[in-house]
């Protein structure tokens, strides 16, 4: 115990490291390293490790952040097993009240995962987690404690370590090397139950499906329906919004263009484009073209920015003026930071080069007529909402306070008009089905017609930052290898829409699911591994981890709702000024509709409750789908009111006037 309270000292900053038990030094490439009780795990670059008594102690390089693994040993259960560690690791600290303890399935060679959360005030920023595993009766404990915005910027690097983590003697199960299966038509069945009796779980509607093998599409349809209470089925034309899966489209264009010579990956971006700007002249001379869509820049994400100012009549060139107002939250290529803006900036680039007569935003919405839609023949892709919503289309849901799936409304997906190469499409399983082919093929379009040289296309998937420990973001593409085998793929969130489309390149492989439902998230993962298992005969985990989500979800809501005051409590909702401003988002109304209150910034607005938080301060959250867990922490400054909301890595600070 003596030891592990040094480790503590030394990392958690409990007091002064000495110099005889100064903080180890950063390691200097990720390194295999194993708890004293032989479970194995790998240390991220960068940061550094401390194996004292029971304990391995990984810090963040910025210091404020650090991943504790325990060996407990024998527990009566979970619950336990984390308290233990915690005290082992700080028992000077007093405990934090548990707010839910949630079993999660077994995998990696662990036969019990339960994880343990926590409640926290919003003002402390703080991450807070433990996660507890089992082997036979001993437990090891994966303790989370450190700040929001060093787990956002790093969420890569504690994915290594949580992914790798492992009970002594474990081997992973690997498909490489073995037969994938047709995909005949038992199969194909097989794929389509699963996701009808995941979604039923899950509480979305609807489900588009698209599976291609060797070149032939076996199956193009979909399960449930477009919009609760109506009996409309989806089907194989149903429009949804496939969000960050344009990324990749748009560095198939980029690629196109390469071809071309029109531009290099390795130019500067203000080669092709002069009036590109980041936060500084140094960083701006260093952001090459294939640069803007790795997540590898060093950006952060500022997706406040867009959600509170964008209007639908805001005009492409914002994503310009806002990134010329960002800086890097870390070093080029040293971790995964995903920024939509820089995303959008490739798609609008690409379609200046190609059509340089035109407004950026209507260039690229040509371009990518041209030269990505038509040649696959995607004829039901598109970006406008309006037109979207003038056909086939599925309703977007997410749950309410309740439990309960609810319309979310459709102002909130209008935000990302201006962004649109980063996530505006609307697509079908019917087309997607054929971009994932042309993956497959190497850059040969369906009918035989080559549109990109495989040289290029497949550029786009070279690894640029890890995610974890066996997946690498590429050019608005991600290549996972967890399984032995490579899964290209990308997965796509809009307000109310999920989606994935994984291609199998050893196997001939691929497939797209498409869903109407935030809940759809917890869908995507699995619909992969059930893909693999059908393929390899692998073993059958992917209907367990939806029924785990499905449980959490739930078990998630029903432990937040008793703290929620709806309406709002009288006083503090009484006492909120008529009107907030912030120089960076904008402004903010507070409306009172008789006891409710409603906060509208003029693009789209939402019902909020009140919560008490354990420090005493008082927070307002959003309450309507889709928005729903949105936070405004109630404050003062100079004599005004205030209501601060945040992000990982920002915080904004609402000055109210009456």
């Amino acid at each position: 115990m003596r030891h592990l309270l040094l480790a503590a000292t030394a990392f958690a900053g409990i007091a002064v490291a000495t110099a005889a038990h100064a903080q180890p030094a950063p390691l200097a490439a990720d390194t295999p390293s194993r708890t004293p009780s032989g479970a194995t795990f790998t240390a991220p670059k960068a940061w550094s490790l401390a194996i004292a008594g029971p304990a391995a102690v990984i810090a963040a390089p910025e210091g404020d952040t650090r991943i504790v693994l325990v060996d407990v040993g024998p527990a009566p259960d979970a619950r336990a097993a984390a308290a233990a560690a915690w005290k082992a690791y700080r028992p000077e600290a007093p405990a934090r009240p548990v707010k839910l303890v949630s079993p999660g399935p077994a995998r990696n060679g662990w036969e019990e995962r339960q994880t343990v959360s926590y409640e926290t005030s919003p003002n402390e920023k703080a991450a807070v987690q433990s996660i507890a595993l089992r082997k036979g009766t001993a437990w090891t404990v994966f303790l989370i404690d450190g700040s929001d915005a060093t787990i956002e910027k790093r969420l890569g690097a504690v994915a290594l370590i949580a992914q790798s983590l492992r009970p002594a003697g474990y081997a992973r199960e690997s498909f490489a090397g073995m037969t994938a299966h047709p995909m005949d038509a038992a199969r194909v069945e097989a794929l389509r139950a699963f996701v009808a009796q995941s979604i039923a779980e899950l509480g979305v509607p609807g489900a588009g499906i698209a599976i291609v093998d060797h070149g032939r599409v076996v199956y193009e349809g979909g399960v449930g329906v477009k919009q609760l209470g109506r009996p409309d089925p989806v089907d194989a034309h149903t429009e949804f919004m496939i969000a960050s899966n344009t990324k990749g489209m748009s560095t198939l264009l980029l690629a196109q263009l390469v071809d071309e010579g029109k531009l290099n990956w390795d130019d500067p971006v203000t080669k092709v484009y002069p009036a590109f700007r980041l936060g500084s002249a140094a960083t701006t001379k260093k952001v090459l073209i294939r640069h803007l869509v790795c997540a590898c820049t060093g950006l952060p994400r500022k997706d406040l920015d867009w959600v509170f100012k964008t209007t639908r009549t805001t005009p492409a060139s914002t994503t310009f003026d806002q990134l010329a107002q960002t800086e890097p939250t870390s070093g080029f290529g040293e971790v995964f930071q995903y920024n939509n803006l820089m995303a959008s900036a490739a798609g609008y680039i690409g379609g200046h080069l190609v059509h340089p007569e035109m407004e950026i935003g209507a260039a690229y919405d040509a371009a990518m007529q041209e030269k990505v839609f038509g040649p696959l023949g995607m004829r039901e892709t598109i970006f406008p909402i309006p037109a979207a919503q003038a056909g086939d289309y599925a309703r977007p849901y997410g749950m309410d306070l309740d439990g309960k799936p609810s319309l979310i409304a459709m102002d909130y997906n209008y935000l990302v008009g201006p962004y649109r190469p980063a996530g505006g499409a609307w697509s079908t399983a019917h087309d997607m089905i054929r971009y994932v082919e042309n993956e497959l093929s190497g850059g040969i379009a369906p009918g035989g017609k080559r549109m990109v040289s495989e040289k290029n296309l497949l550029r786009r998937r070279a690894p640029n930052v890890p995610i974890g420990e066996s997946a690498t973001y590429g050019m608005g593409l991600e290549v996972d290898t967890t399984w032995g085998v490579p899964v290209v793929h990308h997965g796509g969130s809009m307000f109310g829409y999920k989606s994935d489309w994984v291609a199998l390149p050893d196997a001939q492989v691929g497939a797209v699911i498409l869903t109407n439902a935030d809940e759809g998230q917890a869908l995507l993962r699995p619909f992969m591994r059930r893909l693999l298992e059908i393929l390899y005969d692998g073993k059958e985990e992917a209907a367990g981890d939806v029924a785990s989500a499905a449980k959490r979800q739930k078990a998630e809501l029903a432990a937040e709702r008793p703290r929620l005051a709806v309406p709002p409590a009288h006083s503090p909702a009484a006492a909120l000024a008529a009107r907030y401003s912030n120089a960076d988002l904008g402004t903010l109304s507070v409306r009172h509709e008789g006891a409710g209150v409603i906060f509208d910034n003029g693009t789209w607005s939402t019902h909020m409750a009140s919560r008490r938080n354990d420090d005493g301060t008082l927070s307002f959250i959003a309450i309507d789908p889709g928005i729903i867990g949105s936070e405004f922490v109630v404050g003062g400054a100079a004599g005004k009111p205030t209501l601060t909301t945040r992000d990982g890595q920002h915080e904004y600070v609402f000055v109210g006037a009456r």
